[in-house]
C-alpha cells in the first residue's frame, strides 16, 4: 500500500476512536446548527439559501482544525514515538501528507454531514446549489490551509494545548486581516490589500459561487509553503548543523524560496480576473452575452470613470473590489472601446471641482465610527459613463442595495451589469443621430412605400406627399442606406393578395361604401424583422419623421424603448373656505408615481391622454392601468394601436384599493377597459382571488392585554396575496425568466374566450389549488369570527386554481369591427357622419406581431405595492417591477435586456409556512445532521485498524 495512504488511514482511525476528536466534531456541528438557526435568523431571513452556513464556516473550522492538528505531531513528540516514525523507511514528506490527508479527510466528513441543510432549503424554496457547490469547495481549500498551519505549529512543540492555542491564534489572525473591523481602519488601497491576505474576507467570492483562480492559489499556496516547513522543522534537529551545514542552509533555502515563489504566485494572478468559474444558475456574477453585443457594437470609444474615496462607510469599502474586478471584464469584452479611468476626488480637490461642475458629481456624506470616534465622512461613491458628448453617472443609490435585518444593514449590489449595461445603452442610444442609426441597420433592409395615388382621399395625399420629400431628405443624410421605392397595389390583384398574406396589409376604403380602396403603408423589411407605419391623413411632416425614427431604432438591436402609460388624473378636491391652509383635506394623488420613476430609469415613460383618439407613433408599448372611464376616442386609440402591431401591457383587475374611515378597502374598477380585453379574447372575473399559498400583509389586529383590547399592526398571511412560485408560472416564457415568484395583489380570475384563428395564448400564472373565490369585496380578516386565519375555509368543491395573466398575441378582432370609428369624419356628401360608414380605413384585425398581456390585478405595481415591495418585509413582491419590465422587453422582443436581467439578484425566497412548521423542519435538520456523526461514529467503532489486527495476531 501506499506508505501516504497507510499513513491516512492509520490517523484517520485513530481520529475517530479518540473521544477528543470526536467531541470537537460534534461541537462543530453543534456550532453550525446554531449559526445557521437561531443566531443568523434563517426563517426570519426567508430566503432560500445557504449564507448562514457559510458566513460562519471560516471561522468554525478554525476550531475544528485546531482540535484535530492539535495531537498529529505534538503527542508523537510527547509519548517519543516520533523519533521512531522518522527511523522508518519512509520518507518524512509521506509523513507529512498521510497526516494532512487524514485530517483533510476529517474536514471533508464533517462538512458532509451539514448537507441536510442545503437539502432543507431545497424543499423549502428555489435553492441555487452553485453556490452551495462554491461554498463547500471552498471550505474544503480553507481547511486544508488550516490544517497545513496546524501540522506545523503541532510539529513545533510536545504540548497539545499549546499547540491548539496556536493554531487558534495564527488561524484567528489570518482571518482578522480581512475583517472590516480591520480594514475599516486603513484607506481604500490598504484596505484591499488586507483583504487579499484575509482567509475569510477571500472566502466571500467562494460562498457567492464563483471559483476564483486567484483564491484557490491563494488557498493552495498557504498550505504547500506551511506544508514544506512542516518537514523542514522535523528534518532540521536530525541535521548536525557542525558536520553539515550546507545541507541545513539548503533545506533553509528551499523553504525560503517555496516562501517567496507563493508571495510572487499571489502577486502576479492578482490582476487576473478572467480565470473564474461562475457555478450561479443564472450566471450572476459574469458579463452576458447580450452585455458583449452591446460594447462590440460601439462605433466610438466609451469612458468609465470611477471615483472612489479612500475613507468611506466600512460597509462600502469592500464593494470598490468587486466594482472594479467587474469594470475590467468591461474592459476586456470591450475589445479596445472601453477604456476605464477615474480616480480619487476626495484626495484631489482640482479633480472634484471639475467631476463637480461638469457631471454634477459631489461627495455624500457618510456615517462612520471606530472605537476612538463618530462622526461624518464625506465620500465619493461614482461611475461616470461618457460617449461622445453623451454622459450619465451613478452613485450609491443607483448600485447599492441596503437591507435591514435582524443583525443590523446588510450591505451589497443590485445588479451591477444590468445597472451599469442600461446606462451604457441609454448613453449610447442618446448620442447616435438618425445616420448613425441607419449604418447599423442590415446591408439587405428594404423601405417600401405602398400607395394608391389615384384613390388617396386628399389629407392622406398630403401626407404621401410628405413622405416622399422626408424619403428624400433621408436618402441624402444615410448616404442612400435609407432609399425608399414607392409601388401601387391597387391595380395587382396578386399584390394584394401578397402583402395580405405577408404584411397583413388591408386596403382602406377611400369612399363611403368601400368601392375604392387605397394604400398609404410605408414598410421596413428586414430578413429578421418587419415594421409597418400606416401614413395618417393630417400628420405633419414631423410626425412622419418621429414615426420614421421609432421605427429604425426598433429594427436596431438596444434602442430605448418608449412607454406610454395610461392612467387617471384624479380631480383635485375644493378647498373648503371654512378651513385654514393647514387644515384644507389632502390632495388625491396620481397613482404609478413610483412605476413611471423607476421604468424612467432604462425607458422613455410618458403619461398618455387618448381622448384624441390617437397614440402617438414613437409609443412602443401601451401600460394601462386604472385608467377611469375610457370614452369611444379613447377606446379607439388603444384597439388601433394594438391592431397596428403594437404591444398593450393591461392592469385590468376588478378591484382597486381606496382608503376610507374604516382602513384600507376594494372598490370596482371602471368596465369599460375590462370589456375592451374581453372582446380582445380575455374576461376578468367579477370576483377576489383567495389562495392559502399567499405572501404576509401589515394588518391591524386585536390583542387583549389584560382587562384592555388593542389593536396593533402584525404580518399576517393574506390570501388575497397570492403567491405564484413554480407550480403556477409559466417558466418557460421570456417575460417570467429569473424570476422565482410574483405575487398578485387583490387579483381577479381570467379566463380565455373563443379566440380567433391565429390568436395565440398563454397562461402566464396561476394561483394554487387550493384557491377559492371571494365576491364580498371585504378584504380585512375578522379574528371575531375566525380566531385562526381571520377567513373562513373553503369547502374542496370551491378550491381550484385561477389564471392571473395571460397573454395573446397574433391577429386580434378589434373592437371596431362592427362599430363605427370615433375618429374619421364623413366624407363630403355623406347624410351624416352617423350613417358615414368609414370603419374600412379602421383596421378590422390586429397584424401578427401584435401582443397583448392581461393582469388581473390593478394594484399589481401600485405605489402601496412598491412601497410595500421596498420595506424589509417586501421581498416577496421585489418581483413585481421586474416582472412589468420583462413584459416590456417581450413585448418589443428586447431579449437583451432580459438576459442581463434574468441574471439579477431577485430574492429567492422560502415557501410560506407557519411557526408550528418551520420549528418542525429545524428539529428534524437537526436530528438529521446529529444522525449522521452518529452513524459515522458506529460505523467506525465496528472496524479495526489493520495496526491492531497486527497486534492481536
Amino acid at each position: 500500500m501506499n506508505p501516504i495512504l497507510a499513513i491516512a488511514r492509520k490517523e484517520l482511525n485513530a481520529a475517530f476512536r479518540s473521544p477528543v476528536g470526536l467531541l470537537f466534531l460534534g461541537v462543530f456541528l453543534l456550532a453550525t446548527l446554531v449559526g445557521f438557526f437561531p443566531l443568523s435568523g434563517f426563517f426570519a431571513r426567508n430566503m432560500a439559501d445557504v449564507r448562514p452556513l457559510f458566513e460562519w464556516l471560516p471561522l468554525l473550522l478554525i476550531l475544528l482544525v485546531s482540535a484535530i492538528t492539535m495531537r498529529q505531531w505534538a503527542e508523537e513528540r510527547h509519548s517519543g514515538t516520533l523519533e521512531i516514525l522518522l527511523t522508518l523507511p519512509v520518507r518524512t514528506r509521506d509523513l507529512v501528507l498521510g497526516k494532512f490527508l487524514a485530517g483533510l479527510a476529517l474536514v471533508a466528513v464533517a462538512l458532509f454531514l451539514t448537507m441536510p441543510l442545503p437539502a432543507m432549503v431545497a424543499r423549502l424554496g428555489p435553492l441555487d446549489w452553485g453556490p452551495v457547490l462554491g461554498g463547500y469547495c471552498g471550505a474544503l481549500l480553507l481547511g486544508a490551509a488550516y490544517l497545513a498551519i496546524g501540522l506545523c505549529i503541532s510539529a513545533r512543540t510536545d504540548n497539545q494545548v499549546v499547540s491548539l492555542i496556536g493554531t487558534l491564534l495564527l488561524g484567528g489572525a489570518l482571518y482578522l486581516l480581512g475583517t472590516d473591523d480591520l480594514t475599516r481602519l486603513f484607506a481604500a488601497d490598504g484596505a484591499e490589500v488586507l483583504r487579499s491576505l484575509g482567509t475569510g474576507s477571500r472566502f466571500e467570492s467562494l460562498e457567492r459561487g464563483v471559483l476564483d483562480l486567484r483564491d484557490l492559489v491563494y488557498y493552495g499556496s498557504i498550505a504547500v509553503f506551511f506544508l514544506v516547513l512542516n518537514v523542514h522543522f522535523l528534518e532540521a534537529p536530525r541535521i548536525d548543523a557542525a558536520a553539515q551545514p550546507e545541507r541545513l542552509r539548503g533545506r533553509t533555502l528551499l523553504v525560503g524560496l517555496v516562501g517567496a515563489n507563493a508571495v510572487a504566485l499571489n502577486l502576479w494572478m492578482a490582476p487576473v480576473t478572467t480565470l473564474r468559474a461562475d457555478l450561479t444558475a443564472g450566471g450572476e456574477y459574469s458579463i452576458s452575452d447580450a452585455t458583449r453585443r452591446t460594447l462590440v457594437e460601439l462605433g466610438e470609444p466609451l469612458y468609465i470613470d470611477a471615483y472612489f474615496s479612500d475613507r468611506s462607510h466600512p460597509l462600502l469599502t469592500p464593494l470598490v473590489p468587486q466594482i472594479r474586478d467587474l469594470l475590467e471584464e468591461y474592459e476586456v469584452a470591450g475589445q479596445g472601446t472601453v477604456q476605464l479611468g477615474g480616480g480619487n476626488p476626495s484626495a484631489d480637490d482640482e479633480l472634484a471641482r471639475e467631476i463637480g461642475e461638469q457631471y454634477g458629481i459631489r461627495s455624500v456624506p457618510f456615517s462612520v465610527e471606530d472605537r476612538h470616534s463618530q462622526g461624518v465622512v464625506n465620500a465619493f461613491f461614482h461611475l461616470l459613463v461618457r460617449y461622445g458628448d453623451q454622459y450619465a453617472t451613478l452613485s450609491f443609490e443607483d448600485l447599492v442595495h441596503v437591507e435591514a435585518n435582524q443583525d443590523g444593514v446588510e450591505v451589497g449590489l443590485r445588479n451591477f451589469e444590468y445597472d451599469l449595461t442600461r446606462t451604457i445603452r441609454k448613453v449610447t442610444q442618446d448620442f447616435q443621430s438618425l445616420a448613425s442609426l441607419a449604418a447599423r441597420l442590415p446591408d439587405d433592409l428594404s423601405m417600401t412605400l405602398y400607395a394608391s395615388p389615384d384613390t388617396l382621399p386628399a389629407e392622406f395625399a398630403a401626407s404621401v406627399a410628405d413622405m416622399r420629400t422626408l424619403a428624400t431628405e433621408l436618402e441624402e443624410k444615410t448616404g442612400g442606406i435609407l432609399a425608399m421605392q414607392e409601388i401601387d397595389p391597387t391595380p395587382d390583384p396578386q399584390l394584394q393578395q401578397t402583402l395580405f398574406e405577408t404584411l397583413a396589409i388591408r386596403p382602406l376604403a377611400a369612399d363611403l361604401f368601400g368601392t375604392q380602396v387605397f394604400y398609404a403603408h410605408l414598410v421596413f423589411e428586414t430578413p429578421q424583422a418587419t415594421e409597418r407605419i400606416l401614413l395618417r391623413g393630417g400628420a405633419t411632416q414631423g410626425d412622419l419623421e418621429r414615426s420614421v425614427e421609432a421605427a429604425i431604432r426598433r429594427l436596431v438591436p438596444g434602442q430605448r424603448t418608449s412607454i406610454g402609460l395610461v392612467t387617471v388624473t384624479p380631480e383635485a378636491t375644493p378647498p373648503n373656505p371654512n378651513l385654514p391652509p393647514q387644515m384644507q383635506p389632502p390632495q388625491p394623488q396620481e397613482d404609478f408615481r413610483a412605476l413611471r420613476s423607476m421604468l424612467g430609469e432604462e425607458y422613455d415613460v410618458q403619461k398618455l391622454d387618448l381622448s384624441s383618439g390617437d397614440v402617438p407613433d414613437d409609443v412602443d408599448v401601451l401600460l394601462v392601468g386604472k385608467a377611469g372611464p375610457l370614452d369611444e376616442k379613447s377606446l379607439f386609440a388603444l384597439d388601433q394601436f394594438l391592431m397596428r402591431g403594437g404591444a398593450v401591457v393591461a392592469l385590468a383587475g376588478a378591484w382597486k384599493t381606496s382608503v376610507g374611515q374604516g382602513g384600507l378597502g376594494v372598490e370596482a374598477t371602471d368596465a369599460s377597459l375590462r370589456d375592451l380585453v374581453a372582446h380582445w379574447g380575455v374576461e376578468v372575473g367579477p370576483t377576489l382571488v383567495m389562495d392559502p399559498q399567499n405572501a404576509p400583509f401589515p394588518v391591524p389586529v386585536q390583542v387583549r392585554q389584560g382587562p384592555f383590547v388593542m389593536e396593533q399592526i402584525q404580518l399576517v398571511p393574506y390570501p388575497f396575496f397570492p403567491d405564484i412560485r413554480r407550480g403556477g408560472l409559466a417558466a418557460e416564457h421570456a417575460s417570467l425568466r429569473g424570476l422565482p415568484n410574483v405575487t398578485v395583489p387583490w387579483g381577479s380570475p381570467l379566463s380565455t374566450l373563443a379566440l380567433a384563428e391565429g390568436v395565440e395564448s398563454t397562461v402566464l400564472a396561476s394561483s394554487s389549488k387550493g384557491s377559492w373565490l371571494n365576491d364580498s369585496g371585504e378584504i380585512a380578516p375578522d379574528f371575531t369570527r375566525w380566531t385562526e386565519t381571520g377567513y373562513g375555509e373553503p369547502t374542496e368543491a370551491e378550491t381550484a386554481p385561477h389564471p392571473l395573466a395571460v397573454v395573446l398575441s397574433g391577429p386580434i378582432p378589434s373592437w371596431f369591427t362592427e362599430r363605427p370609428s370615433p375618429v374619421w369624419t364623413a366624407d363630403a356628401g355623406a347624410a351624416s357622419d352617423a350613417e358615414a360608414d368609414l370603419t374600412g380605413r379602421t383596421l378590422k384585425q390586429a397584424v401578427p406581431e401584435a401582443r397583448l398581456a392581461v393582469i388581473g390585478s390593478s394594484e399589481l405595481v401600485s405605489d402601496l405595492m412598491i412601497s410595500l415591495a421596498n420595506s424589509p418585509s417586501g421581498e416577496m413582491h421585489q418581483g413585481n417591477l421586474q416582472w412589468v419590465r420583462n413584459l416590456v422587453d417581450w413585448a418589443v422582443e428586447d431579449t437583451d435586456l432580459l438576459e442581463i436581467r434574468a441574471s439579477g439578484s431577485v430574492a429567492r425566497t422560502l415557501v410560506p409556512m407557519t411557526d408550528a412548521a418551520r420549528s418542525r423542519w429545524e428539529a428534524m435538520t437537526s436530528l438529521l445532521v446529529m444522525a449522521g456523526l452518529a452513524a459515522v461514529v458506529l460505523s467506525t467503532r465496528r472496524r479495526r485498524s489493520p495496526v491492531e489486527v497486527s497486534r492481536v495476531a
